[in-house]
Order: structure tokens, then C-alpha cells, then sequence
């Protein structure tokens, strides 16, 4: 059981690093720092939005608009903060049997 949280931790925090991935790549693109016709920047873009808007896109649906300021990633960066405490606080002392 032990090695399935710490699995578990582990891809949330992968996770965590892919939505700030994310996050920076959309502000260097917007700001014109880097250019989405460069190929490898399009390819990174293409792989980062394949992973992120399944989660991102359902909290975006629901969140009214805030004049083009894009909450989804933090709501999801605190859901992720929020399970790991969960599971290090609560689940994997369970599992330990302390």
C-alpha cells in the first residue's frame, strides 16, 4: 500500500510541475517571448495542452469569466496540494497502522 501513495504523490507532483509547465509557456507565447510557429515549441504546446484540458477544461466551463484571467490552473494546483496533504496526513499514517 505504501508504494501506491507514494506512486500516487509522485504523479500529482509531476502533475503539479506539468500545469506550471503550462502556465508559463501560454505567458511567453502570449507575451510574444516565444513563437508558436517554431515547431518545437508547437510540439510542446500540442503535448502540454494533450495532458492538461482534460482537467483544466471542466473547471473553465464552470468558472464565470473573470475578464481573461484564467483561475483553472490555481483551482487545480490547490485540489493537488489538498489530496497530497490528505493522503500524507491522513491516508498513509492509516496505511503505516501508526
Amino acid at each position: 500500500m505504501r508504494a501506491i501513495l507514494d506512486l500516487i504523490l509522485l504523479l500529482l507532483q509531476l502533475y503539479t510541475w506539468v500545469i506550471i509547465a503550462m502556465a508559463i509557456l501560454s505567458w511567453l507565447i502570449a507575451f510574444g517571448v516565444i513563437n508558436i510557429r517554431n515547431d518545437f515549441v508547437r510540439s510542446v504546446w500540442n503535448t502540454l495542452l494533450a495532458i492538461t484540458e482534460p482537467i483544466l477544461m471542466p473547471i473553465r466551463r464552470r468558472m464565470p469569466n473573470l475578464a481573461g484571467l484564467d483561475i483553472a490552473p490555481i483551482i487545480v494546483l490547490l485540489a493537488i496540494f489538498f489530496i497530497e496533504r490528505v493522503i500524507v496526513y491522513y491516508v498513509y499514517p492509516a496505511a503505516m497502522g501508526y
